[in-house]
């Protein structure tokens, strides 16, 4: 947490430690130590006999979690954990396919290659039609180019539709994610 004081940006705990708590009664706990309810002096001097830290890490409880640990090895290990977090979250990958609203057959075939290849590797599809000039007028070519893409891919259990059909403007867009393969 940061705070600006005179212009100068001034960096602040995150927790409230040792002397900056101010909570009466405290429920204690930490490595080494009996949990319990404690008032805050016997909690800090608890802490300090141990030579560490008394930290708040949930001020909301009643009465408010106190932890006694070293403060720095404390934020150490939460960045570390947010970190690893970071790192497991699915990445989501969205490949585009464009069409026209007078896509040949042949084009959709090697288009509709390309999306199950995507699907395959787990990345999601959003196909989409560009009406250019008069095009626009015949928005149903597009609705429907793009339905018969999507049943092509349901069909082969690749694909799920996520949002069907939508007008944007001068595109149409459909999103597919990665279905159930078939083995």
């Amino acid at each position: 947490m940061t705070v600006k004081q005179r212009g100068r940006v001034i960096k602040t705990n995150p927790h409230k430690i040792n002397e900056e708590i101010v909570a009466k009664q405290l429920r204690v706990v930490g490595e080494n130590i009996e949990p319990g309810i404690f008032d805050k002096e016997s909690a800090l001097k608890i802490a300090f006999e141990l030579g560490l830290d008394l930290v708040e890490i949930s001020p909301n409880a009643d009465p408010p979690v106190a932890k006694i640990v070293d403060y720095k090895k404390f934020l150490y290990e939460q960045k570390k954990k947010q970190k690893e977090i970071k790192a497991n979250a699915v990445k989501s990958v969205i490949k585009e396919i464009r069409f026209g609203p007078n896509t040949d057959d042949h084009d959709f075939d090697f288009k509709l290659k390309h999306a199950k290849s995507f699907l395959e590797e787990g990345s999601k599809v959003r196909a989409f039609v560009f009406f250019k000039g008069r095009t626009i007028m015949h928005k149903e070519r597009g609705e429907e180019l793009l339905l018969r893409f999507a049943k092509e891919l349901m069909e082969d259990g690749l694909a799920k539709v996520e949002q069907m059909p939508k007008s944007e403007g001068k595109k149409m867009i459909l999103v597919l994610a990665p279905g159930k393969l078939k083995k």
